[in-house]
């Protein structure tokens, strides 16, 4: 949250864009998430005097991205996956495996959290947000944003330690 609310709409989101773009790849995990930011910016823009007054911008657009992404994950849910006609015919090379840094080992455990726990991930531990921060974003009590925080930390732990030992 920024502490002090630029003058006009152009001015915040070229400051604030990139970040958001950020937010919102983490958030999501798909290439969708420019779209998303879009969508929550043009949102935001017929509010903004109002956002802007009571210093709200940055959480109001936040949670637009989170709003969006939850309901997107909610339609695709629905979908129902079909087998390929065809096999799928592995070609020899080298180990992909060899090639994942932390980093994709980090995010490929955090996309299988559900989204409001991945929001709430990135929101402490990426954007380095208070819990009373994170509890305005996602609209939610400051103990429900620890809470998801908490869970997030424990299924990824969990999921550590069962990679660990199959190893």
């Amino acid at each position: 949250m920024t502490s002090e609310v630029p003058p006009d709409f152009e001015t915040w989101v070229s400051a604030r864009g990139p970040a958001l773009q950020r937010f919102a790849h983490l958030v999501t995990g798909a290439s969708d998430a420019p779209d998303l930011v879009q969508e929550a910016l043009s949102r935001a823009y017929p509010r903004w005097a109002e956002l802007a007054r009571t210093d709200t911008v940055e959480a109001y657009v936040r949670r637009s991205i989170v709003n969006a992404s939850v309901s997107g994950w909610r339609k695709t849910r629905r979908l129902v996956a079909v087998e390929d006609t065809e096999p799928h015919v592995r070609t020899a090379g080298p180990d992909p495996a060899v090639a994942v840094t932390d980093a994709d080992h980090a995010w490929r455990l955090c996309a299988e959290l559900p989204v409001t726990q991945r929001a709430a991930v990135v929101l402490r531990f990426y954007e380095d947000l208070s819990f009373a921060q994170i509890a305005l974003i996602l609209d939610c009590p400051e103990s429900t944003a620890r809470s998801h925080v908490h869970r997030a930390v424990a299924a990824l732990r969990t999921r550590l330690e069962q990679e660990n030992t199959d190893d």
